[in-house]
């Protein structure tokens, strides 16, 4: 076997790169090595190997349970925070049954209950921003997106327990987003306190603080039995899998865990850089609001889903500086050929998601913010992939993509904003994912009425 090719300095130099900026890291390398290149990420560790090809990633995501599998113990970095019995902690049929228990509450009618939630929340946070003063709208998104999943998951819209757990929920997630703690997950060694330095202990606490909060909380429902309940907490609670068997305490406290970082974080970062590139593109920003303004007033959310221009902005926000950087792991199960190398048994395989987005064979100048690009062509799912693929594809795909939707359709139609300064602002990591490398700072202007309402019929 013959490894691609990859940087020859020490391993622990290529983790503090990683760990620093992995971007620029996977960039420099696809520019030396080419599409397909390997790394060393600790000593006794063996070479990664990460493709961006789409033709590779489809043979790495269509292969899953066959000549390759996504081990649920590859993903030991998120257990910290989403605990062993999360979707993405395991693995085989363990992790097939957790899928199929969570995928009913993210479909159909069901999905459409959240509309109003998300709206309502969008409205009452926005409503707090006064004119001509300042703000980081990634905080205005992180409030959206924390209540929307406080309300729509959890199932709690106020009371001293909803502003407790809202409260080290937040914490939890601030403080898991900062490099030292991804540097703790990347040295399992460093994982405790050194005297007065107590990060490690803080952070546990804070979790621990939190889980007292949701074990309370599932007790109290399993108590109450109130089956009219539409929260995907009462939803899970309810499902039962082919056994008829129903998530155990543990389960559904990893599951809602799960649910909120993958929700939570990853949607505010997402919305923070739409408003970023639509207001940084004068024309993206004019051409949006003349389809949003078509609609009149109140508009029907499922109108608002499926706006063509609003779905272009969106996409090419999740494309441009995607906040997943890589597909979940996948380990040779028998050998393979891929990208033309012979890979045996036992080799870890990374989909780059970033570089797939930046190939300019695919998108022609990838560095530019151009929503054109998804009214022009449609994109395999393994040329635009920001919601990851194949076994472990992203279940809330479709709840981000509706969040997303009407949190930004709900900004532009009542607010008049702008940038503070128009500099650039590029990616930078942010805990195991990615973010705004600095505050993306805007103002409210004005509030903003609809320009040339029409009357629109209501869809279902």
């Amino acid at each position: 076997m013959k490894l691609p090719n990859g940087p020859q300095t020490p391993a622990l130099l290529q983790m503090l790169r990683w760990i620093a900026n992995p971007m620029s890291f996977m960039e420099a390398c696809a520019k030396r090595y080419g599409e397909t290149f390997s790394l060393r990420l600790g000593k006794d560790s063996p070479r990664l190997v990460i493709v961006s090809n789409p033709q590779a990633q489809q043979q790495i995501l269509t292969n899953d349970t066959k000549e390759l599998e996504a081990p649920g113990d590859l993903n030991q970095t998120f257990e910290f925070l989403l605990g062993k019995r999360s979707v993405i902690t395991l693995s085989g049929a363990e992790h097939q049954r957790q899928r199929q228990l969570l995928m009913p509450p993210f479909h159909g009618e069901k999905m459409r209950n959240y509309s109003q939630v998300i709206t309502d929340v969008t409205q009452k946070v926005i409503s707090q921003y006064q004119i001509g003063k300042p703000f980081n709208i990634r905080s205005v998104t992180q409030a959206i997106t924390l209540r929307v999943i406080m309300q729509a998951v959890f199932g709690l819209h106020e009371g001293t327990r909803a502003e407790k757990l809202q409260q080290f929920l937040g914490e939890l997630l601030e403080k898991a987003s900062s490099r030292l703690i991804v540097a703790l997950l990347y040295f399992p060694a460093l994982q405790r306190d050194f005297g007065p330095i107590n990060f490690w202990g803080k952070q546990m606490r804070v979790q621990q603080e939190a889980d007292k909060l949701i074990y309370e909380e599932i007790r109290e429902r399993r108590e109450q039995g109130d089956s009219s309940r539409t929260d995907i907490l009462s939803l899970l609670m309810a499902a039962r899998d082919e056994a008829g068997q129903p998530m155990t305490d543990e389960e559904l406290r990893d599951e809602l865990m799960t649910l909120l970082v993958a929700g939570h974080e990853t949607t505010a970062t997402a919305l923070a850089w739409a408003l970023y590139w639509i207001h940084k593109t004068p024309s993206v920003r004019q051409k949006l609001l003349q389809e949003l303004d078509s609609l009149g007033d109140n508009p029907d959310p499922g109108t608002v889903f499926k706006l063509p221009y609003l779905n272009a902005v969106c996409s090419e926000t999740l494309r441009i500086y995607p906040v997943a950087m890589l597909t979940f792991p996948r380990v040779v199960r028998t050998p393979i050929t891929l990208g033309g190398y012979e890979l045996e048994a036992g080799t870890v395989i990374y989909g780059s998601i970033y570089l797939t987005h930046q190939r300019e064979d695919i998108y022609p100048e990838p560095k530019q913010f151009k929503p054109e690009r998804f009214l022009e062509r449609q994109f395999s799912a393994y040329e635009y992939l920001p919601f990851g693929g194949g076994a472990r594809r992203c279940i809330g795909l479709a709840f981000a993509q509706l969040e997303m939707k009407l949190a930004l359709a709900k900004i532009l139609s009542s607010l008049e904003l702008k940038l503070v300064d128009n500099g650039e602002v590029r990616p930078k990591r942010r805990g195991l994912v990615t973010g705004p490398n600095r505050p993306i700072q805007m103002v409210v202007t004005g509030q903003r009425q609809v320009k040339s309402p029409i009357l629109q019929t209501t869809t279902v």
